[in-house]
């Protein structure tokens, strides 16, 4: 694996359609957005706020075998960009009374994130893709904005029988 890479975090997730989440990584000098569907986003969404589901979900089942053969995620890069797909590393740790061993994987950004908020491992971003992707921190303030408001207002009630709507 190449040296220059950048760590960035994960700086929020919203819907950004009835099938998708957008993703926003980053650090303090620039934010860019992965798109993902929407079953890897609610997995980040539950990632990032410490929640499981009753269930394992694929990623849940994942850090439980890798926990029952000592295998630890080290860190997650993403290592490339063609054609408006976002490519990744996932970097794993195997060590037991055997052997120990790293193991570098080819993997989906969207699974790599999941699995680096679960173990709370770093994220980095190759240095080439962070120069080609375009800055998105002002359209992720916007969106937070947008929120806030929505969050702030209360709901509009429909008009009582009678009533004319405001």
């Amino acid at each position: 694996m190449r040296n220059d890479v950048i760590p960035i975090e994960v700086k929020g997730i919203l819907p950004s359609s009835p099938n998708g989440f957008a993703i926003f990584l980053g650090n303090e000098e620039k934010v860019f957005v992965i798109n993902v569907d929407s079953y890897v986003g609610r997995a980040i969404a539950m990632a990032i706020r410490g929640e499981r589901n009753e269930r394992p979900l694929t990623h849940e089942l994942m850090a439980m075998v890798f926990d029952s053969l000592s295998i630890h995620v080290e860190r997650v890069v993403i290592n490339d960009l063609r054609s408006n797909t976002y490519f990744a590393r996932l970097l794993l740790r195997a060590e037991n009374e055997v052997h120990k061993k790293i193991i570098e994987l080819d993997a989906r950004p969207s699974d790599c994130l999941t699995l680096a908020l679960q173990y709370k491992c770093p994220i980095y971003v190759a240095e080439d893709v962070w120069e080609e992707v375009e800055d998105m921190s002002e359209l992720l303030e916007k969106m937070r904005e947008v929120q806030k408001k929505q969050q702030q207002e209360p709901p509009e009630e429909p008009p009582l029988f009678g009533e004319e709507s405001k």
